[in-house]
């Protein structure tokens, strides 16, 4: 269950995300023009770590899939992969993490993907502690039966192949696809995928695994 509050952010998640973009080798749109699409969030066993998967234009047609990490304190090692900081009216200070380095959500992706799991439910908060359920704007789906082990992704290697970003082990390849195949075909042999569905899209490739 992820829980949203309504409060302050500053500065805005896209605001973050205007300012690390153009840096990014996969990107080619223009970060004063992006438009949401929607977002997934996954839950942090833990509840220390929040996940959620960013879906948006950038002045065309072009869908970019960008999956951040939010902590309350630095991610060790993981300077490169920061994306900025935020205050939050509720929370304090956020380190915003490109999602790929972060070891919570590798671990909570694969076991989406492998277990055929699916999004978060999602709450909102008011000031007074009174919650509303909502529907998320973006639904996502792993493609696994629920039966096969979750590969270790703590210790990985981490790179980009073309528009994906990789975290690899001996044994396994997770990839987040940056730019997103909106109508995928069927999951290749031997790979298992994260697949999202909103308005306009019902089988977007997002993420895929191989072990």
């Amino acid at each position: 269950m992820a829980i949203i509050h309504r409060t302050t952010l500053s500065p805005s998640k896209y605001e973050l995300l205007a300012a690390w973009l153009p840096a990014q080798s996969w990107f080619s749109g223009d970060p004063e023009q992006l438009e949401p699409i929607g977002a997934y969030r996954f839950d942090d066993p833990e509840g220390e770590v929040g996940l959620e998967g960013h879906l948006f234009t950038a002045g065309d047609a072009t869908v970019y899939h960008v999956p951040l990490s939010y902590r309350g304190a630095e991610l060790d090692d993981a300077d490169e992969f920061v994306v900025g900081t935020m205050q939050h009216g509720v929370l304090g200070t956020r380190w915003a993490y490109d999602a790929i380095a972060d070891p919570v959500y590798r671990a909570v992706l694969a076991d989406a993907i492998v277990h055929g799991g699916r999004g978060s439910r999602e709450y909102t908060q008011d000031a007074e502690g009174r919650t509303a359920e909502r529907e998320p704007s973006v639904q996502v789906r792993g493609s696994g039966s629920g039966d096969g082990p979750v590969p270790e992704l703590a210790a990985v290697h981490l790179t980009s192949e073309g528009a994906a970003s990789i975290a690899e082990t001996e044994f396994a390849l997770l990839a987040v696809h940056r730019v997103v195949a909106v109508e995928a075909g069927d999951d290749p042999a031997g790979t298992l995928t994260l697949r999202g569905e909103w308005t306009g899209a019902v089988d977007a490739l997002l993420a895929s695994l191989r072990s």
